[in-house]
């Protein structure tokens, strides 16, 4: 039987309103038109996303995973790919039918870039998140490591990860700018076209960037929503009340369907308790019965979509669409 109706839809399941899709899209793209914007696809993880993307001017795209990699490329995605992470086997990428640039930040990744086929590299610069990146001194050492190699380096690549979720504008800007300032010494050791860098969080504070990589404006979620950005929600998990008792109801919606490390989804109306395996207990400002249908806002968009198979594309209650999450996995 064909699913007409988001109440015919198994729960949990994933809605994605494609209209505020295309206006977050639209929104972005005004103020990072073209090249400026390389949208990151480990947000939603979806081919058909990317390629209404793609149809908006943005052709290049920014990846976490091979599979992102591989899966935008079979697709004619492949203009202008960028693995904004180390690998230390990268023969699936040389095999690609795609452009591909590859961050490095070790002796070691530059070396494997180099045996794995890919030609191009951005030198991955901690600017002060406690993660991938190489020291800002040891920037100038892997360039010229790399061009040794026959490598080409395109330039420099930062993420500001730990200002990202900052809710007060000001600190986030301070946190950004001094981000930037990093970034930007260090491209002046390594040379190159692309300073890459950025996030939902940041996008309109990385003057000295040429490309920025947002990836949550496109779906958003309740972490972001607390930043006030020019953004809006696009997708929800959609749950069924199974229980319900005198101050509370279940949901068949908990932690194998949700990111939580940004901490709990939310309920309009209503307040969470807690999430078990498969179970979402809130209390609401409503009436509540078994068998209700609930949207639940998750918390971080990222992991969330990762634990579902596919987005049931909706205009008010009705399913016009279903669209695989095909850029699953690694």
């Amino acid at each position: 039987m064909a699913i007409r109706s988001v109440h015919d839809l198994p729960t949990p399941s994933l809605l994605l309103d494609m209209e505020a899709v295309d206006r977050n899209i639209q929104a972005l793209g005004r103020a990072l038109p073209g090249a400026r914007l390389r949208p990151h696809v480990k947000a939603h993880k979806c081919t058909s996303i990317a390629q209404r993307q793609f149809e908006a001017g943005h052709r290049s795209f920014c990846c976490a995973t091979i599979r992102e990699m591989e899966g935008l490329a079979a697709v004619g995605l492949g203009e202008d790919l960028l693995l904004a992470n180390e690998v230390l086997d990268a023969r699936r990428l040389g095999a690609l039918d795609a452009r591909v640039t590859v961050a490095v930040d070790s002796r070691e990744t530059v070396r494997a870039a180099f045996e794995g086929g890919v030609s191009e590299v951005l030198i991955d610069i901690n600017v002060g998140l406690p993660r991938c990146g190489c020291a800002p001194e040891d920037a100038r050492a892997l360039a010229d490591q790399a061009r040794s190699l026959g490598l080409k380096v395109r330039g420099v690549m930062g993420y500001e990860g730990h200002v990202m979720g900052i809710t007060s504008r000001e600190e986030r800007y301070a946190g950004c700018i001094e981000s930037m300032r990093i970034l930007r010494e260090a491209h002046s050791e390594v040379g190159g076209e692309v300073v890459s860098a950025g996030g939902t969080g940041t996008w309109d504070f990385d003057t000295g960037a040429t490309e920025i990589q947002a990836g949550s404006y496109v779906l958003m979620d309740t972490a972001y929503a607390k930043s006030a950005l020019p953004f809006e929600q696009a997708f929800w998990v959609w749950a069924t009340v199974i229980s319900v008792s005198k101050e509370y109801a279940v949901a068949d919606c908990g932690l194998k369907a949700f990111g939580m490390d940004h901490g709990n989804p939310s309920v309009e109306g209503a307040r969470i308790w807690f999430c078990s395996d498969e179970h979402l207990t809130f209390s609401s400002q409503s009436s509540i019965r078994v068998g209700d249908r609930i949207r639940v806002t998750p918390a971080h968009v990222d992991p969330t979509v990762a634990y579902h198979e596919s987005f049931y594309v909706v205009q008010g209650d009705e399913v016009v669409d279903q669209w695989p999450i095909d850029l699953r996995g690694w």
